[in-house]
């Protein structure tokens, strides 16, 4: 049975209706689709409500290959 915090921290869908990877932050486990993996990459202060702390993390830096 999925258990409340099953589910991907941005968009709350379960691993019935998406993939669902793991990631650790602050010694707590938590999941996140493929879809809103990009938001953790590149913009982690949208996930700031969700997750405190996260908003001091800098963004990724995007590298441009020809």
């Amino acid at each position: 049975m999925t258990q409340p915090n099953d589910c991907c921290l941005y968009c709350e869908r379960d691993s019935s209706q998406v993939p669902l990877m793991a990631l650790v932050f602050q010694g707590q486990d938590l999941l996140i689709c493929p879809q809103h993996l990009p938001i953790l990459i590149h913009s982690p202060a949208k996930l700031a409500d969700k997750l405190p702390g996260l908003a001091q993390i800098s963004p990724a830096e995007q590298n441009h290959h020809d």
